[in-house]
């Protein structure tokens, strides 16, 4: 009766609770932190992983690599729960920061070639404001932001603003609404479009 119980209840936790809602992907890895919870850790591997393999078949080409990459890039989830700060960010863009850095690693390893600028590598580098990103996971986007100053000409200049200022200079949105004097939603409304437009800039180049 217990066990049948527990499941029912693990049945009706997960319904309600998936790892795609920000709070209960950031419960898990706080679960995983404090009491490294083999539970919390197998909930966010079946949802992510999945996610990280089509990311890393799209970069790659290659499955046995991609799975190389969904493996290490859980063991550091595993290992670095710790690291992660809700307040910076969402799981998924700090689960998909460690992956973006273990892609470059293996890029390197393997000798793929490293110049070629992808829609998929806005995010989550774009994704959110740079405060987001731990600096044990910093991306190392040097390259990424010089492909991408190509792209930010053929945008509008409110919104190529917005996006060098945030990006480039490191400004949190609501640092730029300061220094342009504009509300807040005026700034995350110029970031969407531009993003969007990046991505379909990148998309049609692919």
């Amino acid at each position: 009766m217990q066990t049948a119980t527990h499941r029912i209840t693990k049945r009706n936790t997960m319904s309600s609770a998936q790892p795609d809602n920000p709070e209960h992907a950031a419960e898990l890895l706080a679960k995983i932190a404090a009491e490294q919870s083999r539970a919390a850790f197998s909930e966010l591997f079946r949802y992510f992983a999945p996610r990280l393999q089509a990311y890393a078949t799209r970069q790659f080409g290659n499955e046995q690599t991609a799975m190389d990459l969904v493996q290490e890039t859980m063991t550091n989830v595993w290992h670095k729960a710790h690291l992660f700060k809700p307040d910076r960010g969402s799981a998924a863009t700090w689960i998909f920061t460690i992956a973006r850095n273990i892609r470059f690693d293996l890029l390197r390893k393997n000798k793929y070639r490293q110049n070629d600028l992808s829609a998929d590598d806005l995010w989550p580098v774009l994704a959110e404001t740079n405060d987001s990103l731990d600096d044990d996971y910093a991306l190392d986007n040097d390259l990424l932001m010089q492909q991408l100053a190509v792209y930010c000409e053929q945008l509008p200049k409110a919104q190529r603003t917005v996006i060098e200022l945030i990006y480039i200079e490191g400004k949190s949105q609501q640092e730029v609404a300061d220094a342009l004097e504009i509300p807040l939603g005026t700034v995350k409304s110029r970031t969407r479009l531009a993003l969007q437009k990046l991505k379909e800039l990148i998309q049609h180049d692919d």
